[in-house]
């Protein structure tokens, strides 16, 4: 079993730590475009091996797709942040030139492989992906909403003061600050309503503080997480290789789903050997439903440039 972690950087670095601890897969191969910087990274996590206790290996390549050959599942962490000036086309433009490069050379070499995508903007990279790879559907996967759920569990059990394994609760929609839902209507603490605990008050700022979630350690830290979205990353990675039919929001494709239809974007998903299986359906109110048609209108416009740029 073969896992490929393409972008060597803190969260496809922290993607591959979390694999080899769980002893995930047999090899982890880890690819980057800078001279050996994936391999310094291999070279460091395998030197825990003896002290940690486990036994898969990682290998650390530059720009060597041949290496990915035979790969089960693929995670594309590769692109640029968006810096000060640019505007969105930019953005998006040269991380979609980044991803359909590696999306192209991953197939290639391994062409029955399932691709996990963390590049941003999210959802329209897992857009790309599926209409350029020519892949099944169920075959490409968006990370985002795994992240985003995680992030509203840790808002939950800190006001709550709950354990964070004792609630669920989900985020559907587009992987942005403005276009998450996160469905606080639907979270419970052991089956038990959290509306029963936290009034609406606490309730809008649990919603708020999720929504904003990424954008709040990005100003603390001065650069983008990478502890949680590795740790999301191999959470969906794990429940692929080991067909463990967990349940994730994943940005995928809906055909006519939630009535949306040529778009990826974030819906529970049962994740397993096949990729994404199925979508799992949600008795959403009709607030919620105006919320997800919104929020996917939000992703459609970013979609649209793909087009405008030709990248499509």
């Amino acid at each position: 079993m073969k896992v490929t972690i393409v972008g060597a950087g803190a969260v496809g670095a922290t993607t591959a730590d979390n694999l080899m601890r769980r002893e995930v897969a047999e090899e982890i191969i880890l690819l980057d475009i800078k001279e050996g910087f994936a391999e310094g990274k291999a070279q460091d996590m395998s030197q825990t091996a003896a002290l940690l206790g486990f036994d898969s290996k990682i290998k650390g390549v530059t720009n060597d797709y041949s290496a990915t050959a035979g790969s089960t599942v693929a995670v594309i962490t590769s692109g640029i942040p968006r810096k000060p000036g640019m505007t969105r086309e930019e953005l998006i433009g040269t991380n979609a030139n980044i991803v359909k490069t590696v999306v192209d050379n991953l197939v290639k070499h391994s062409p029955d492989i399932i691709i996990v995508i963390v590049s941003n903007p999210m959802d329209t990279m897992t857009y790309l992906a599926l209409q350029s790879s020519g892949l099944p559907k169920n075959r490409i996967i968006g990370m985002g909403g795994t992240l985003d759920s995680a992030r509203f569990k840790y808002q939950l059990s800190d006001k709550l003061n709950a354990s964070a394994g004792d609630l669920n609760a989900i985020v559907i929609g587009g992987h942005g600050d403005t276009t998450m839902i996160p469905l606080i209507k639907h979270a419970t603490w052991n089956s038990i309503p959290v509306t029963d605990f936290l009034n609406e008050e606490e309730q809008d700022e649990i919603v708020n503080k999720t929504m904003v979630g990424g954008a709040t350690l990005t100003a603390l830290i001065g650069t983008s997480a990478w502890y949680a979205p590795g740790a999301a990353t191999a959470a969906v990675v794990e429940s692929i290789v080991r067909d463990q039919n967990k349940l994730f929001t994943a940005s995928v494709f809906l055909d006519g789903e939630f009535g949306l239809s040529d778009i990826t974007l974030g819906v529970p998903v049962i994740i397993n050997k096949n990729g994404w299986d199925k979508i799992v359906p949600l008795n959403l109110s009709e607030e919620e439903k105006q919320k997800l048609h919104k929020s996917a209108d939000a992703v459609r416009n970013m979609n649209n440039v793909l087009k405008e740029i030709n990248v499509l």
